[in-house]
């Protein structure tokens, strides 16, 4: 599903140079497909996609883990202060695949480190990739535990990727989101687009136009939510909204 107007194209390492964002505000937006068209189509000038291999979208997939006790998915979904998330992903048309840890560093910042991973291993986290983990959550004081995490969620969509005119933040467009557990139990929700806004604080123009719009940031995690969704013995308060009320999801 492509839902970008015809835009200037930018490369991966002139988008790194200008925005790479690792440590970043991020914002999410929940809209059906008509709106983000609509949306997208005012993109003010100066917006450009990434563009990697002749493509302007490409296919993402990404392994969740977390513990026996589930505690990445705890710290998630009670919004505490040191959440955190370990996943592998996957960029499926370069075969390229990372381990990547997610923490929350000072004023609510997303921190983002990664090291590169054995394409085709994406279902484990094994030798210098559990000291890499290790290191990283004790260094965020997040999680303080020798590391015994396991696949928990699977999740696979496809990415546009955009650098906005600011030339300081990025946004993503997510579609054909679909996520399965472990055992097999799979959702392809009817979400439509996930929006994703990653700015160094200040909220981007494209912000502004969003909420012009009428579309305010929402509390969607694919982790989290998806594993909320497919779990029933989960505990779904951090996106009770998004389960009872509007209408695209449904437990």
């Amino acid at each position: 599903m492509n839902l970008l107007p015809p835009l200037p194209t930018i490369g991966l390492d002139e988008l790194d140079a200008e925005a790479a964002l690792l440590t970043r505000v991020d914002r999410k937006y929940l809209l059906p497909v008509a709106e983000a068209a609509q949306v997208l189509a005012g993109l003010e000038d100066g917006a450009r996609v990434l563009e990697v291999a002749g493509r302007t979208s490409s296919r993402y997939a990404s392994t969740y883990f977390d513990t026996p006790e589930r505690d990445s998915f705890r710290s998630t979904a009670t919004a505490r202060r040191r959440r955190w998330k370990v996943r592998t992903r996957s960029y499926l048309d370069t075969d390229e695949c990372w381990v990547e840890v997610k923490t929350r560093g000072p004023r609510g910042l997303t921190v983002k480190e990664r090291v590169p991973h054995p394409v085709g291993s994406a279902d484990h986290i094994n030798g210098p990739a559990v000291t890499f983990v290790e290191d990283r959550l004790r260094a965020a004081r997040a999680y303080h535990r020798p590391w015994l995490g396991a696949p928990a969620l699977r999740t696979s969509y496809r990415r546009s990727t955009l650098a906005l005119a600011d030339g300081r933040s990025r946004a993503t467009i997510d579609t054909d989101l679909t996520w399965e557990l472990p055992d097999g139990t799979f959702a392809a929700p009817r979400l439509a687009v996930i929006v994703e806004t990653k700015t160094t604080g200040v909220p981007s123009a494209f912000d502004r136009m969003l909420w012009r719009a009428g579309h305010r940031p929402t509390r969607i995690s694919k982790f989290g939510t998806g594993l909320a969704l497919l779990d029933p013995s989960l505990p779904t308060n951090r996106w009770h909204r998004l389960f009872s009320d509007t209408g695209v999801l449904a437990r």
